[in-house]
């Protein structure tokens, strides 16, 4: 029985399909269900109901992910070890981060971290969705915003904050707004994700203020938005690591500087996760140091 077999099985178990798995894995269907009836064959029992519809574990199968997914994570775990003892990190690192500020802010470091670890291989995924560290495998999960509670180790890399901004050519037509209730009178570029207000959040000292906002334009990507910020199409509310270069240039006038705003809460930052084991593989923490030192810079 080989380990290759047991993480098939332990991804059939987690997805309940075998399309889905020869899919990611690009191999046929067929290939999946040979594979399965083989550890069948071998360990004795049936693990899968098969349909025409779904898969569905069986008790066995189910008792024999139980034990199979901890002796696996147990080999991982010795072999990363055994890998550590040598000078120079060998592997896979899988790293998952929001597609915005991953385009922006980690891809361009990837051919440094490379060239110091050429005997490591890189997979980096691009998604806006939270990734399941544990049962996806993946190394360092890269997110932005608001944490909400797990079990997973986290470490803040950076911290953010959320400007009002338009271009100039819009404020020099519509006007600057000077206070907070004058927003009711612009244009506001609108972003419609999960977790977002529908309202923006001004907080002075103590006090916070909650202002309704609308706008003709509905957009469902930040670098989008700022796009149509630069294009004079009205006001957005962006983080500041997505527009500070154009705050800097010019091309972009922050508004409202006595003020802290959000759409979400106070206390977003962009974080570094990755899954809460005994132990942290070499090239977790050598990543893990590596941007660190970047964004300190």
């Amino acid at each position: 029985m080989d380990t290759a077999t047991l993480h098939l099985f332990i991804d059939v178990m987690r997805t309940r399909s075998f399309t889905a798995i020869a899919k990611a894995r690009g191999i046929a269907a067929s290939s999946v269900s040979r594979s399965i009836s083989g550890l069948e064959a071998e360990v004795g029992v049936r693990l899968f109901h098969r349909t025409t519809r779904q898969v569905v574990p069986t008790e066995a199968g189910l008792l024999y992910f139980e034990r199979i997914h901890t002796v696996l994570e147990e080999l991982e775990q010795a072999r990363q070890i055994a890998t550590d003892t040598s000078q120079q990190p060998k592997g896979t690192l899988k790293i998952t981060a929001p597609v915005v500020f991953g385009e922006h802010h980690i891809i361009p470091l990837l051919a440094e971290f490379s060239r110091q670890y050429p005997d490591l291989s890189l997979e980096f995924i691009l998604n806006d969705r939270y990734n399941d560290l544990i049962e996806e495998r993946i190394d360092i999960a890269i997110r932005v915003g608001t944490l909400d509670d797990s079990s997973y180790i986290a470490k803040r890399l950076a911290t953010m904050s959320f400007y009002i901004t338009a271009s100039p050519e819009y404020l020099e037509k519509h006007g600057t707004p000077a206070e907070p209730e004058q927003i009711n009178n612009h244009n506001c570029l609108l972003f419609p994700r999960s977790g977002y207000n529908s309202n923006w959040l001004f907080k002075k000292q103590k006090n916070t203020q909650e202002i309704s906002i609308s706008g003709k334009y509905l957009i469902t990507q930040s670098s989008a938005i700022k796009q149509c910020t630069l294009s004079g199409m009205g006001l957005s509310l962006l983080p500041d690591w997505l527009i500070q270069p154009e705050i800097d240039k010019g091309q972009l006038v922050k508004l409202f500087d006595e003020f802290q705003v959000t759409a979400t809460d106070y206390k977003g930052a962009v974080w570094m996760l990755y899954p809460s084991r005994e132990y942290v593989p070499a090239k977790v923490k050598l990543f893990s140091d590596f941007l660190f030192n970047k964004f300190s810079d």
